[in-house]
């Protein structure tokens, strides 16, 4: 078992507030995030975009082993994750996750596909979510 962290330290009121965002490794340090980021276009990062990212990352990654696994070489895989934000009463809910796939490998187009959509079901970011998460895959 393997437990990873994130950090965030927040000062201040929810649209005046400063704020930063840090990995354990480090990759983040110190990014800057808060309400102009979130909900406005302030430049540094937002949770969803983070989400976004870890999730994009994640699909890739089960996606790059299940493709090795039914021994489909050449493999480059380039995706996004889009994450929705949604008012939800008085807050806001992550209502979406949806991947963008392009996928090229020395493969059969249709198992490659079927390949995406058992990735998208079955890695550990898509499991976390409770959101409906959609794709497009595009076998280059």
């Amino acid at each position: 078992m393997f437990t990873r962290s994130g950090s965030a330290k927040w000062q201040g009121g929810l649209k005046d507030g400063t704020a930063t965002v840090s990995t354990q490794s480090g990759a983040l340090q110190d990014q800057p995030y808060g309400f102009g980021r979130r909900f406005g276009d302030e430049p540094g990062t937002n949770p969803e975009e983070l989400v976004g990212a870890a999730h994009a990352s994640c699909f890739s990654m089960a996606l790059a082993k299940m493709l090795e696994d039914a021994g489909i070489g050449g493999v480059t895989i380039e995706t996004t994750s889009k994450v929705t934000l949604a008012q939800d009463g008085d807050g806001f809910t992550i209502t979406k996750a949806h991947l963008v796939t392009t996928i090229s490998g020395d493969g059969d187009k249709a198992q490659i596909e079927d390949i995406a959509q058992k990735a998208k079901a079955g890695c550990p970011v898509s499991k976390l979510m409770n959101a409906e998460v959609t794709m497009d895959a595009t076998v280059a």
